[in-house]
């Protein structure tokens, strides 16, 4: 409180006021720095043009607070604007007005703008934005963009800091400029870009980039090798494109910063290449719906991260080092992601520093399982359904103490169940449908209730099957069938042991007596005899 009495900062979001806070706070408060009336209801009301008498407000929020309507022309007085938050509620209006508003008298102020997620905001990004000198940030997500001048405008942006630029879900197209590199955080997902991968982003230089999200898009071709200079990468998402050719080897060699590889629904082909090993600090590792084959690497026991039990999110943190203190990796990620489990999107509401998350589903991948897969302790979800995988579930798959999610389903995976899977307290999905399983399914804390989980598999038996065994029923025991562990192979190699001791000693017994006594050998082809002429 300064000595006119009046508030510096006032932080009133989540409380509800009505509409006549802003007349109040215009006419009271006029050094007010600070203003914060986010996640509020204020149930359809304009944006009041009371802000002619804050020409102190640097900082004003109003997100999630249910405004309507454009934006007050009282705007243009706000002189030492710095950051205007304005995302989630439902205002309208052409894009280029509000940059006009705003460039009266805080374009060499403002650093940051955010109206994302209004879906009213619409036309084309105007050229004079690239006059915003201390931009470091924009947030035109969500809205009704279109037009493909992003090459003359965003493209043109000049700043002390690379900016951050999220433009997503819009309609925007055209081609993609290089000056965009500058940035550090670039989402352009779910746009109509229609290029070449070869022609995007093309560099000669070592890039600040540590964030790329160009999913749903119509981006076609290779992936060029000069994208090894995006050697700071932290996050990279080319989901749901046209991209093809083979999985480039310097994806791992050249990127070790890489925590988040999403490149599902593309037509990528060919084997999946060793050099992804080397990205120890991965942890969300998609390759769903391709056209990927030849067997899993073995390798996959060098992804660091994944070894590691317990959140890994610090890691992203630090390795994302945004430069403005407000615009970080988490702003955009850090409340879900979604995975394709048993062929529908799943939400995981949760830090991707927990989501550890290997997708290899829906290809053509071949061979068995590696048990060098089971040494992924901090594994939460693994998915390596609707392959042509073969052998035996790993014995080791109880070593995923802190799995949630596990889908084998669709493959030709045989063998037993191992009994260790039941030991895992925290899955809570799981699918082992259509494969060719067979024995009792074990007795564990939430195998039965998983009942969908089996189908498919016709010498499955047990609960939850309706199927059951009666001769199993009768101990507590299972019947050792298959490999699973030091134990189990003690067991079959006791019962071979037992079974030849068993021939020789039957064989011996009679076979033996009969060549040293020959008297008791001739009784015995007479008495053959005598069996053969009552028959006949």
């Amino acid at each position: 409180m300064n000595s006119s009495n009046t508030f510096v900062h006032v932080d009133l979001s989540r409380n509800n006021p009505n509409s006549s806070i802003f007349q109040w706070l215009s006419g009271t408060h006029t050094n007010l720095v600070d203003l914060d009336l986010s996640r509020n209801n204020f149930n359809g009301s304009l944006i009041p043009d009371d802000f002619r008498n804050m020409s102190s407000l640097a900082y004003l929020t109003l997100s999630s607070s249910r405004l309507t309507g454009g934006i007050p022309n009282s705007f243009a007085k706000l002189c030492r604007l710095r950051e205007l938050h304005l995302g989630n509620n439902s205002l309208s209006g052409q894009l280029s007005d509000i940059i006009v508003i705003l460039s009266i008298c805080a374009q060499n102020t403002i650093e940051y703008l955010d109206i994302s997620d209004n879906h009213g905001i619409m036309g084309s990004v105007p050229e004079n934005i690239g006059q915003m000198s201390k931009l470091e940030g924009i947030d035109f997500s969500g809205n009704s963009l279109e037009g493909n001048q992003i090459r003359g405008t965003i493209g043109n942006l000049r700043s002390e800091f690379p900016p951050k630029l999220n433009v997503s879900w819009n309609k925007l197209e055209g081609p993609i400029p290089s000056t965009l590199l500058e940035a550090t955080f670039l989402d352009l997902s779910h746009n109509k870009f229609s290029v070449a991968a070869a022609s995007f982003l093309g560099t000669t230089k070592d890039s600040n980039l540590a964030f790329l999200d160009f999913s749903s898009n119509h981006i076609f071709g290779e992936l060029p090798d000069c994208w090894i200079h995006f050697n700071k990468l932290v996050f990279l998402d080319l989901s749901k494109n046209k991209l093809s050719g083979s999985i480039p080897e310097w994806l791992g060699a050249s990127l070790p910063n890489l925590a988040i590889l999403i490149l599902q629904s593309n037509h990528f082909y060919g084997s999946i290449p060793p050099q992804l090993c080397h990205l120890t600090r991965i942890q969300l590792l998609d390759l769903l719906m391709n056209n990927i084959f030849g067997t899993i690497p073995k390798c996959l026991n060098s992804l660091t991260t994944l070894v590691r039990q317990g959140s890994s999110s610090q890691t992203i943190k630090d390795e994302y080092k945004g430069d403005s203190a407000r615009i970080t990796f988490y702003e955009v990620y850090d409340d879900e992601a979604s995975l394709i489990w048993k062929g529908l999107r799943a939400e995981f509401k949760s830090n991707l520093g927990l989501l550890k998350t290997i997708d290899l589903s829906s290809n053509k991948l071949i061979g068995e399982i590696p048990s060098e897969i089971t040494y992924l302790l901090g594994l939460i979800s693994l998915n390596l359904s609707r392959n042509q995988l073969t052998g035996q579930i790993p014995s080791r798959i109880g070593n995923w103490q802190e799995l949630e999610s596990l889908d084998l389903s669709r493959n030709q995976i045989n063998g037993i169940i191992p009994t260790s899977l039941s030991r895992i307290a925290s899955l809570g999905k799981l699918d082992l449908s259509q494969n060719n399983l067979f024995g009792k399914i074990p007795i564990g804390t939430q195998l039965q209730s998983f009942d969908y989980a089996y189908g498919g598999n016709p010498l499955l038996f047990g609960a939850p099957l309706p199927k059951t065994c009666s001769e199993e029923e009768k101990g507590p025991g299972q019947p050792v069938l298959v490999n699973q562990d030091s134990q189990d192979g003690l067991i079959r190699q006791g019962y071979y042991m037992s079974m030849g001791l068993g021939f020789a000693v039957g064989f011996w017994g009679v076979c033996g007596t009969l060549l040293l006594n020959l008297s008791c050998k001739y009784t015995y082809f007479n008495f053959l005899t005598f069996l053969n002429d009552c028959c006949i």
